[in-house]
């Protein structure tokens, strides 16, 4: 026996062993740390506890028979969810039930996540699609002869469209940029020049909203190994934000801020790095709202989003991008006088490809 405990003993995931009077002969330093408790010679009635890994064990002790259950446990931080494989051995001391766990947290996990991005995306679709609909049989009945309401439908049509275009967009850029995680990018980017490209891009967006677009960098050229195209989406889809949101509410117009300071060394990446900022003068975003604000599909005001645009992907795709780029994203708001997104991306420190421009 003494070896097959200094066995299981030896394995990372947890073991336990039962002998034939039900009691837990052996356990390793996981399987303790799992059940919570040390329980060698205890029942085991009295140790694992649920009902399904009882009965599995009570039946593998009548037929040896193999058995798989599963077992539900919690660190400490969150709850986690086991498979059990039952399994019985025959030992020089007589018959002995094994108890084998496999953490399928991560599984769970993402499985729950499938989930509930299909509901959401489902939920983001089935509105512009329901409203699509019931104008196209309105426009076949009611309203076949009526010109004016042809035309104020139709236009209603093309936004609904476009929102689902847009979202469809944004599901593949999303799908890309989580494809590409593990790869870094290679190629010399010019913070400073897409910077002004960008703006340049957004300017008549902002001027269409009444929000003027500040740049403030340093005087040098500022570069970092980055994907243009990518760098691109971060610095339009928090500008685009901060000029649908950055407004504080009952006001017309405002100002948004794009910052990027020369490279020194960042606490957040424990090296040398650059930070680039967006900053608005809107509502500010509430403490509670914060940590969410990158999940997909997430939305501070639901209504607002969907009036001005939003998918609810956006800041999603920001954080996977700087992530990719091994960059840290933190956000900052006070309510009532605006919020701050800043990037923190690793200083170029190789010599590479330069980007094209």
């Amino acid at each position: 026996m003494s070896d097959i405990r200094a066995l299981i003993m030896a394995l990372p995931h947890p073991v336990i062993l039962i002998d034939a009077a039900e009691r837990i002969s052996a356990t390793n330093a996981p399987a303790k740390h799992l059940i919570g408790m040390a329980s060698d010679g205890l029942p085991y009635i009295t140790a694992l506890r649920q009902p399904a890994l009882i009965d599995a064990v009570e039946a593998t002790l009548q037929d040896a028979k193999l058995r798989v259950v599963r077992y539900l446990g919690n660190d400490g931080a969150r709850d986690t969810t086991w498979t059990v494989t039952v399994t019985a051995a025959k030992l020089t001391d007589g018959a002995t039930v094994v108890l084998s766990f496999q953490d399928m947290t991560a599984v769970e996990d993402a499985n729950d996540m499938r989930r509930d991005f299909v509901a959401n995306v489902s939920h983001e679709l089935r509105t512009p699609l329901t409203s699509l609909l019931g104008f196209i049989e309105t426009l076949r009945g009611p309203a076949s002869e009526d010109r004016a309401a042809q035309t104020r439908f139709l236009g209603i049509m093309e936004q609904e469209a476009e929102r689902m275009h847009n979202l469809v967009e944004d599901l593949m850029s999303l799908n890309r940029v989580e494809g590409q995680a593990r790869i870094k990018p290679t190629l010399q980017t010019n913070l400073c020049g897409l910077i002004d490209d960008v703006l340049a891009a957004m300017k008549p967006r902002a001027d269409a909203a009444g929000v003027t677009l500040i740049s403030e960098q340093p005087s040098g050229a500022v570069s970092i190994l980055a994907d243009r195209e990518q760098m691109w989406q971060v610095i339009a889809n928090l500008v685009e934000n901060a000029v649908k949101y950055g407004t504080k509410s009952g006001s017309v117009g405002g100002v948004v801020t794009v910052r990027l300071c020369a490279p020194t060394h960042e606490p957040a990446l424990l090296q040398t790095g650059v930070r680039l900022s967006v900053i608005d003068q809107g509502d500010g975003i509430a403490a509670h709202h914060i940590a969410r604000l990158t999940h997909r599909f997430y939305r501070v005001d639901s209504h607002r989003s969907r009036e001005v645009g939003g998918t609810g992907l956006g800041l999603a795709i920001v954080k996977h991008i700087i992530n990719r780029h091994r960059g840290r994203l933190r956000i900052s708001s006070v309510v009532g006088q605006g919020t701050e997104f800043t990037a923190f991306l690793p200083a170029s420190t190789e010599k590479a490809t330069e980007s094209s421009s």
